[in-house]
């Protein structure tokens, strides 16, 4: 927001420099992106008066003119403004005036002769002293202008504009009220605020116009006023129109000016309604569908029934809080107005204004929340300005509001030590007391707090913490000293991360890259990964696309759409794994988040270049699986059981269990499933990582090998072929004991000497004591004891050769 500093300082005037006033702002929370005068720098211009004007013998589009400067005597310039006249007063840059140009260094006024006649200066149009030209031709001064004077003081020229960087919770600040309240504060001033007449003589013609608001919600408080016979031939000020001007804001016509002068100064938008063109009674109320109109931009809408307008029984004559429309506009020619001040809901405004790809100062300043208090303020001072320039008639206010419907302003407690926590520093409560009231808070002070109600204009302050740091920056954080905080710091490590790494590097080393994916995925996924068992899917409220519209609930939902991608590029060999979240569950409620690992493989089990190569198969995916884990745990704790999720293949896939927990699962994507999703053969599994990291962090004790002798006793039995090898391997380690300190399985046969059913395994037992030799009929007994509990709890045989 760019405001003039002299408007400032009418308001509040502190012996600051520009600099030091803006070091001020910017210390509390209020930036200064730029900081300039009104025009660059020139000099030897000063106000001159045209006493002659004579055409140019030699030119037509010429005129010699004599022009008084106040010297003892008038200067002969030749002019080719088309508006050169006698009596005019205009900027005159002497011999000698260096006027501002591209070129750093200006571009300097000498005596000339322009076609046989001497030129002793210049008369200047607007542009030429750096200003924003309106006509074609000379700035035309006011006849009251001092002759002599120089030019940048009569205009207020060197007057700094504030480019101020207001952060969206500050809407209170985008006014020279809102500033100036700041300023105030920091320097302990009083404010001194135009006198604002509030009792304007009001006539009574009986014709009062009627409003209705039927969005109370969105509208609590709306006030009208009319305005009838209005002197249209009075121009705009010039002080109202350089403050305009110096705001970054056009000059249009009075009425306009008036609205948007209000806006600027206190904050408060309003509206003009042309009141000739206002059919019947004013509602505000909420738009209807398809409901369309023109706006002042003449930009066609249609609306689609959340939007707040204001309507008579035409239809629609403004968009509430953001823009009028064409059909009520005001024009040159308008006499009779309605001015609207009003109080709009902040939730009301946001986003109707971007919906349409719009951008004006009032949607600017509803979104962020107008003082509720201020309308009556601000149609006061605008019907005041109008009726005290151009003579009209204002009528009486017509007011609807809703008082519950008012934002409350809660008191909000603060504990005074708690400001020394926050702080660091220790700041008496009285002046506390003085920053916050100052500030318009309604302070109460306690035994041992304040309690602090928030002014109308404030919506930003809600908890302690608002307060507290409303007190630091008008107390100043450049007095604040720097002090070491005392810290109790945690000794504790968590290991999460680097153990979470370890894994990740035992993946890459297996030939795996990482993907690191959204946490949202495509519901058609999640739908053809569908399983009771993985739980129900979270959709989210507002997607960013509709191919992101739900939450994972199993990492494959992105690792999926990276493999489709590689493979749709000619990479025919792929291998990702992810860390991260899987959710499950319908509500934020009951929302599960599982920290998680997947892989996923495509392709043969080497690249390419291989000497001999063969397809990915299970044993494959679980030794990859199996990198995770601590080479030395005890493969006892380790258990596969077959998986009966619906998206993998019901023959090549497990749930893994470790200490009996289930872990996760792994296996082949089924057929159907990878052939929707137009895949080859793919190998796919998810693990949750607390399991794994428990297991990772196990204390293994380290122990002096056994110094006596290992005996291997093999033993080959026949068994149905639907009994696992785990369960063997479990029965056999329970009825061999402590003795037995590893044990594998060798040899496999199916063939014609067994039967059909039946399968042939040759395991490895390793034996060792570690206080003793063992003896061969110690061996033989504890082998015996294996052979009996594989024949009395699976029926095998033993098998001689």
């Amino acid at each position: 927001m760019k405001i003039s500093e002299q408007w400032l300082r009418q308001w509040v005037n502190p012996n600051n420099s520009s600099e030091q006033l803006a070091e001020q702002l910017t210390m509390a929370g209020l930036e200064i992106d730029d900081r300039f005068a009104v025009a660059r720098a020139f000099s030897g211009v000063v106000v001159g008066e045209v006493i002659s004007v004579e055409q140019h013998p030699d030119a037509d589009k010429l005129r010699v003119t004599q022009v008084n400067i106040g010297a003892a005597e008038p200067l002969q310039i030749v002019c080719g403004a088309p508006n050169v006249t006698i009596g005019m007063k205009a900027p005159v840059a002497t011999v000698g005036a260096v006027l501002p140009s591209d070129d750093a260094k200006g571009f300097k006024i000498k005596n000339g002769n322009l076609r046989g006649v001497d030129s002793n200066g210049m008369l200047c149009g607007a542009s030429e002293i750096d200003l924003t030209d309106s006509i074609d031709g000379l700035l035309e001064l006011p006849a009251d202008a001092p002759i002599g004077m120089d030019i940048r003081e009569y205009l207020g020229l060197d007057n700094q504009i504030l480019d101020i960087s207001i952060t969206p919770n500050r809407g209170d600040c985008f006014s020279v009220r809102g500033i100036a309240r700041e300023i105030s504060v920091i320097n302990d001033l009083p404010m001194q605020p135009p006198e604002i007449p509030t009792n304007v003589a009001v006539t009574d013609n009986g014709a009062t116009l009627a409003v209705t608001v039927s969005a109370v919600e969105a509208c609590p408080r709306y006030l009208l006023q009319s305005i009838s016979n209005i002197d249209r031939s009075i121009d705009t000020p010039k002080w109202m129109q350089d403050a305009l001007v110096q705001s970054g804001l056009r000059s249009h016509n009075f009425l306009v000016d008036v609205t948007n002068y209000v806006l600027m100064e206190l904050g408060q938008p309003l509206h003009a309604f042309d009141a000739d063109t206002i059919d019947g009674d004013i509602v505000v109320r909420l738009a209807r569908p398809e409901e369309s109109i023109t706006l002042l931009n003449e930009q066609a809408i249609t609306l689609t029934g959340d939007e707040l307008v204001i309507a008579d029984d035409q239809g629609v004559l403004a968009l509430a809080g953001i823009m009028g429309g064409q059909r009520s506009s005001v024009t040159d020619s308008t006499t009779n107005i309605v001015l609207e001040s009003a109080f709009f809901n902040p939730l009301a405004i946001a986003a109707r204004a971007r919906r349409f790809g719009l951008h004006t100062d009032a949607s600017q300043r509803f979104e962020r929340g107008v003082d509720f208090e201020l309308p009556a303020l601000a149609l006061a001072r605008a019907v005041d300005l109008i009726t005290s320039v151009t003579g009209g008639q204002a009528e009486k206010i017509v007011k609807v509001e809703s008082c519950e419907h008012l934002p409350a302003r809660a008191p909000i407690t603060l504990p005074i030590t708690k400001v020394l926590d926050v702080i660091g520093i220790e700041i008496e409560p009285a002046v506390m007391v003085r920053i916050l009231t100052q500030l318009g808070f309604a302070v109460e002070q306690q035994a041992d707090s304040l309690l602090c109600t928030p002014p109308s204009y404030r919506f930003d302050m809600s908890i302690k913490e608002d307060i507290i740091e409303e007190i630091a920056r008008i107390y100043g954080y450049d007095n604040i000293p720097s002090v070491l905080p005392h810290l109790q710091v945690s000794m504790d490590y968590d290991d999460t991360a680097d153990l979470t790494h370890q894994m990740k590097l035992a993946l890459v080393d297996n030939g795996y890259m990482e993907a690191i994916s959204f946490s949202f995925s495509d519901a058609k996924i999640e739908a053809l990964l569908d399983d009771k068992a993985l739980g129900e899917v979270l959709a989210l409220a507002n997607p960013i696309s509709s191919d992101l519209a739900v939450m994972r609930r199993t990492l494959l939902s992105s690792l999926l759409p990276c493999v489709q991608y590689n493979l749709n590029r000619q990479q025919p060999r792929v291998r990702f794994f992810e860390t991260g979240l899987s959710f499950v569950g319908q509500s934020i409620s009951e929302l599960v988040q599982t920290p998680s690992i997947a892989l996923v493989a495509v392709g043969d089990v080497w690249d390419e270049q291989a000497y001999q190569n063969r397809a990915l198969d299970f044993y494959d995916l679980k030794h990859d699986i199996e990198q995770l884990l601590p080479a030395q745990v005890d493969s006892a704790r380790i258990r596969y059981e077959r998986s009966e999720l619906a998206f993998l293949h019901p023959g090549q896939s497990a749930k893994l269990y470790i200490d009996d927990q289930y872990v996760g699962w792994l296996g082949q994507l089924h057929p159907n499933t990878a052939k929707q999703l137009d895949l080859p053969a793919t190998w796919v599994a998810q693990l949750a990582l607390a399991p794994l990291l428990t297991l990772v962090r196990e204390q293994h004790a380290i122990t002096t090998p056994s110094k006596f002798p290992q005996v291997r006793r093999d033993i080959a039995i026949l068994v149905n072929s639907d009994i696992s090898l785990q369960t063997l391997e479990s029965t056999i380690r329970a009825a061999a004991g402590e003795l037995l300190t590893d044990l594998w399985l060798f040899d496999v046969y199916q063939g014609d000497k067994v039967p059909t059913d039946q399968r042939s395994l040759a395991f490895a037992l390793i034996w060792q004591d570690r206080t003793q030799t063992l003896s061969d009929e110690a061996v033989k007994m504890a082998t015996d004891k294996v052979v009996q509990a594989l024949t009395e709890q699976h029926a095998a045989q033993l098998r001689d050769s």
